[in-house]
């Protein structure tokens, strides 16, 4: 098959969370499978200053329609391996910026012309470089208006683009809401701007139009799947999605086995594997130093990689930080996001600099580090569409420490509900759970014995993105 990935981030070249890991992983595995695979991508600044985009040429230019005016964009190919392109559309003007989609909490003023432009130039990417997609699969509202402007397409120039369409929504919280004003910019008629269309309580929201016109849904796990079709998890979309819940599915995202795997890791001070677990020490010491405590400290060691936002836990880990400081542990984070969260951790760090370890920003080096190092990883999400990091840690030695909410509750089995097959520790969404969680981390810490199990027990489970995979590979035939 020829499929087509249109997504707003890709492991290495541009990173903010597991959205870029998923999707090189997936585009990787379909390669490795026999199929054709291409990626969409904006021409952000970091992708375009990546070291690995130097060897791209410029393919083509663009003239993209939006509203009464056209757009030059220039499209740059450049190959990524075996049966696998990348097309970056380069528009300095919206581009070119130092990240993504806005600085700290606030989004980009200009967010609705950048992403409609971007949805535009994959349309005429598709149209002339003639790729006959069998399928284009669009990730998250960044892609969302790809599969109704594709139909538009095909049917003002009478040709087929693409023989079907797939979402996959990797967080439903981000939905790419605008103003009606936005909806001029498409081009679209105006009866798509409608209940049954892109209008969302008097805004046009560029998820629901993918949620809508896409033929088949996916998340990023079964539970998720389920979830999102309640008002607790569908953050308003939930009817919508249940409007299409025949074509949606759960398929749980898997890891990059060459990029997470602590036997091969380049970025480890040492490698080790479940059969010789003697790096992990020097890990576990090298992370110590590096988060300026004792070395030889013989405690647990708690680890945090994540965006620091209400999604993520923080309020759970704030509201049981008593844990932190009452106890010989050792807590170190990396990440950064909401300001509230950085400056209570900023703060926090300083009153208590031998206990607490913080690191503000994206490091790719230090958070594979993190997750060798740590005993415990901390990932107390109050919402989880898949999660990756867990399931990092699980492969790192390292026992997660989890929510029972969406992937989380998927890859994640509790030591004491499953003797003899528990990978971690799961909690509810809720501060007392969560600090009866930590107590239970401590007594497992204790128990050599025990520990070793559910350390050997997650190390050796599958979570490749083989079968997920395979999986998509079935919704693709299953779109034919």
């Amino acid at each position: 098959m020829k499929i087509v990935h249109v997504a707003s981030e890709l492991f290495p070249l541009i990173k903010t969370g597991g959205l870029a890991d998923a999707v090189a992983a997936l585009a990787k595995a379909l390669a490795e499978f026999g199929h054709d695979v291409a990626v969409i991508l904006p021409g952000f600044r970091a992708v375009l200053d990546h070291p690995e985009f130097a060897p791209a040429r410029l393919e083509f230019e663009v003239r993209v329609e939006m509203g009464d005016e056209f757009l030059r964009g220039e499209v740059y190919k450049l190959s990524l391996g075996r049966r696998r392109t990348l097309y970056v559309v380069r528009r300095d003007e919206f581009f070119d910026r130092r990240a993504p989609y806005g600085i700290g909490t606030r989004d980009y003023d200009d967010n609705a012309e950048r992403f409609i432009f971007f949805n535009k130039a994959v349309v005429e990417i598709l149209r002339l470089a003639q790729l006959k997609a069998d399928v284009v699969h669009c990730h998250d509202w960044q892609a969302g208006l790809v599969p109704v402007l594709l139909r538009a397409s095909e049917q003002r120039h009478d040709e087929t683009l693409a023989l079907g369409t797939a979402l996959t929504i990797h967080n439903i919280a981000f939905q790419g809401l605008f103003s009606k004003k936005a909806f001029a910019l498409t081009n679209l008629p105006e009866d798509f701007y409608s209940v049954e269309g892109l209008e969302y309580y008097g805004q046009m929201s560029m998820l629901k139009a993918a949620i809508v016109f896409a033929d088949r849904i996916t998340t990023v796990s079964p539970t998720y799947a389920n979830e999102i079709r309640t008002a607790q998890f569908g953050c308003g979309l939930e009817g919508v999605i249940n409007s299409r819940a025949a074509d949606l599915t759960g398929l749980l995202n898997g890891l990059d086995g060459e990029v997470w795997n602590p036997a091969t890791d380049a970025l480890l001070p040492a490698n080790y594997a479940s059969d010789d677990m003697a790096g992990k020490a020097i890990c576990r010491q090298r992370l110590l130093e590096k988060s300026d405590f004792d070395p030889e400290f013989a405690g647990p060691v708690f680890g945090i990689v994540a965006r620091f936002a209400h999604q993520k836990g923080f309020d759970l880990i704030l509201g049981a930080k008593d844990f932190f400081l009452q106890n010989d542990v050792r807590l170190v984070l990396l990440g950064g996001g909401d300001p509230r969260y950085e400056n209570a951790f900023r703060e926090l760090a300083a009153a208590h600099p031998g206990r607490v370890s913080l690191t503000l920003g994206l490091n790719e080096t230090l958070s594979h580090l993190i997750e060798a190092g740590s005993d415990f990883f901390l990932m107390p999400s109050i919402f989880e569409p898949c999660g990756l990091n867990q399931m990092y840690s699980m492969r790192y030695g390292t026992v997660p420490i989890v929510t029972r909410v969406g992937g989380l509750a998927d890859t994640v089995t509790d030591f004491e509900a499953a003797p003899t097959d528990g990978t971690g520790i799961v909690v509810e969404p809720e501060v007392a759970s969560l600090r009866k969680g930590l107590a239970r981390a401590l007594a497992l810490f204790a128990d050599k014995s025990r520990m070793a199990q559910v350390i050997q027990n997650g190390m050796r489970h599958d979570f490749s993105w083989t079968k997920a995979a395979r999986g998509y590979e079935a919704l693709y035939r299953d779109i034919g």
